[in-house]
């Protein structure tokens, strides 16, 4: 029975109602479409709501922003795409973006919680109280979590375009955005990642540059290897060498890349650790 008064209680229950935003959709998908945005949207506004409280909990007890594992790095990726979808995501007016928005945070959710090992231990004030360079990291994975939002809009680009391919537009395939609108879509996310990460790396760069000794040669390369392959991207795109098909491709990679980092990144960390026992690491 899940315990509402740990963190981890707060984390299953947001997961149990983005599983349900799935289910839901799916459920539409296979009787008559996804027209129930009302109740796509509210189930990831209470799903959210649950997920802010474990943050803000794991927060309060780690003395700053929680990223100091594996698990809290996902649990902050997945609530930093369910942010953006639940802030700019319904001007896009399509309900198959809250739909695949409510998968991703599941499976990021569901992935974490499933893994004991990545929480078995977490840094303590990780930051050591400086407010730049926590405000720096939480930039970066609120960056990836635009990332994320920007892979399912490539994910419902290649399902049209192989909808239009093949001449099946009918059944769910309808509900999906058109071609150009997710083009702009995507573009629009694009620039939104990389300017966010820009951000990130130029606050770090800033601070580091005080203390060079402090930085992490791994971690920084690691990170800037990301940076530079979204501009590139981005570069390729507004120059319409990169279009259609290719950039909804290169857009999916860069989501994957960024997620491969984050084991690197993670790793890189020399900060000590505390058992996660008073945070309550089992639900």
């Amino acid at each position: 029975m899940l315990d509402l008064l740990t963190d981890r209680g707060w984390f299953w229950t947001a997961a149990l109602f983005y599983l349900a935003v799935f289910i839901a959709g799916t459920v539409g998908l296979l009787r008559h479409g996804p027209r129930a945005t009302n109740l796509t949207y509210a189930l990831m506004l209470v799903g959210y709501a649950f997920q802010l409280a474990g943050l803000s909990l794991r927060g309060k007890a780690v003395g700053g922003c929680p990223l100091g594992n594996q698990f809290e790095i996902f649990q902050f990726t997945a609530w930093s795409a369910t942010t953006l979808y639940l802030v700019v995501g319904v001007t896009f007016r399509s309900s198959m973006l809250g739909y695949f928005t409510g998968c991703l945070a599941a499976v990021l959710s569901l992935i974490s919680l499933a893994v004991p090992a990545w929480d078995a231990t977490r840094s303590s004030n990780l930051f050591g109280g400086n407010p730049w360079i926590e405000f720096h990291a939480a930039l970066a994975l609120f960056s990836y979590g635009v990332f994320a939002l920007l892979a399912l809009t490539s994910v419902m680009f290649l399902f049209r375009n192989y909808s239009l391919k093949v001449k099946r537009v009918g059944g769910w395939f309808s509900f999906l955005p058109s071609i150009l609108e997710l083009e702009v879509i995507s573009l629009r996310l694009l620039v939104a990642a990389v300017a966010i990460l820009t951000a990130s790396l130029a606050v770090g760069a800033a601070w580091w540059l005080r203390d060079t000794a402090s930085a992490n040669q791994g971690k920084i390369l690691v990170t800037v290897s990301v940076w530079a392959a979204a501009l590139v991207v981005l570069g390729l795109r507004l120059s319409s060498r990169l279009i259609a098909r290719r950039f909804a491709w290169a857009c999916l990679m860069l989501f994957i890349a960024a997620l491969l980092s984050l084991g690197p990144v993670d790793g890189s960390r020399h900060k000590p650790a505390t058992k996660g026992v008073a945070l309550g690491t089992q639900p």
